[in-house]
């Protein structure tokens, strides 16, 4: 159970509120709800057939953005109580922070923007809050989750000037005003970002070796797990594979907590913030210590070089690319395949305002897909099997 709050987590009694005002549930705290109401979207469900690293039809035990979500949560709500924030908004955020995330992840993601470049691109932190925002259809008042302000503003993680002048000129004071005052989110927000970056380091190291594109030995050049690597050895010697492995990484995410719980107290130790909005004014205070981003920052380029550049994904990521940007064409051309009240709409938004609003419609379309309902979908009209 949540213990006494500090002064500066998020208080849910004191939530800056709902955009459509609702009595408050009498057994759930506001935060609660918003979690309750992510875990039953149709978006949440979809996470478990999207594309973290490796393609859905690549194999059973590789994380998808579902598993991805539930271990940010995890380690976010671990963080959270040492610190005396909020679990129940960190949690929330954690659970749908990838909400709005395309099929076959960041590949996905670079061809539906490469499409959107003519109207505004396309964001994946924002198309999450245009889901929970709008495109979720679960109550008769009001479009999408109609989550509380803090939910919201852990999910746009990122958003581009432009598009935080037209959310703030839609609602002004809202979610997209921090990005033009410079301000910070919540601690909370802060820390679902760092748990991101925590999780998808250990875990893509995990997928990387079970996927063999990563072997053992390469990892010996990366400090941050080869130390635990080798502590382990010193305690169990006859540890090797998968077990051996697991306990590097186990202990890995342990330093890493313990050094963001340590490090991030002292910052708020320092700038005592004696409020959830004080916090918000003070430069970011939820981190790693210095010796600890730095090796962070080295197993990411780690990474990059041997797993998200590795020509095997490469080449399957190239053909994703293809997927996507020939579904964003078929549907542009022929706006009627979509389904779900999809086609409806484009009409509805081309009659409004243009191709531009046909072309939102057919980004939020696609952006909605699962890995294999997109493959099928390309299949379908076009005739290729790219994939799967």
């Amino acid at each position: 159970m949540q213990g006494v709050l500090a002064p500066y987590a998020c208080d849910p009694a004191a939530s800056r509120g709902r955009r459509h005002a609702e009595v408050p549930a009498p057994t759930r705290t506001e935060y609660q709800r918003d979690r309750d109401r992510i875990v039953h979207s149709t978006a949440f469900r979809r996470l478990v057939y999207k594309t973290q690293v490796f393609l859905n039809h690549e194999g059973d035990l590789f994380r998808t953005r579902l598993t991805h979500s539930l271990e940010v949560a995890q380690l976010g709500r671990s963080v959270a109580r040492s610190l005396r924030l909020n679990e129940d908004l960190v949690e929330a955020i954690a659970l749908a922070h990838d909400l709005g995330h395309t099929p076959f992840g960041h590949a996905g993601q670079d061809a539906l923007n490469a499409c959107m470049e003519p109207w505004g691109g396309f964001e994946h932190n924002l198309q999450s809050l245009r889901m929970v925002d709008q495109l979720e259809e679960r109550y008769p008042r009001y479009d999408g989750l109609n989550l509380s302000f803090e939910t919201r503003e852990g999910i746009l993680k990122h958003c581009s000037r432009a598009n935080a002048e037209r959310l703030e000129a839609e609602c002004p004071g809202d979610v997209g005003l921090r990005f033009l005052e410079r301000t910070q989110p919540s601690l909370e927000a802060q820390l679902c970002n760092l748990a991101d970056e925590i999780a998808y380091n250990a875990h893509d190291i995990d997928d990387g070796v079970r996927s063999g594109l990563l072997v053992m030995a390469q990892l010996e050049e990366v400090p941050l797990f080869d130390d635990h690597r080798r502590a382990t050895l010193r305690e169990h010697p006859e540890l090797a594979g998968r077990r051996l492995l697991y306990e590097s990484i186990r202990r890995m995410l342990s330093a890493q907590v313990y050094d963001v719980i340590d490090a991030s107290s002292a910052a708020l130790a320092r700038a005592q913030p004696g409020s959830a909005d004080a916090a918000r004014r003070c430069v970011p205070l939820i981190g790693f210590g210095e010796a600890m981003r730095d090796a962070s920052q080295q197993l990411k380029r780690f990474l990059m070089r041997n797993l998200y550049r590795h020509a095997q994904v490469v080449e399957v990521t190239g053909r994703a690319k293809a997927v996507v940007q020939e579904l964003f064409a078929a549907y542009q051309q022929a706006p009627a395949e979509m389904a779900g009240g999809f086609a409806e709409r484009a009409a509805s938004r081309f009659a409004a305002v243009g191709m531009e609003g046909q072309a939102r419609v057919v980004a939020d379309y696609i952006a909605g897909m699962t890995d294999r309902f997109a493959a099928r979908e390309h299949e379908r009209l076009t005739g290729q099997r790219l994939l799967g």
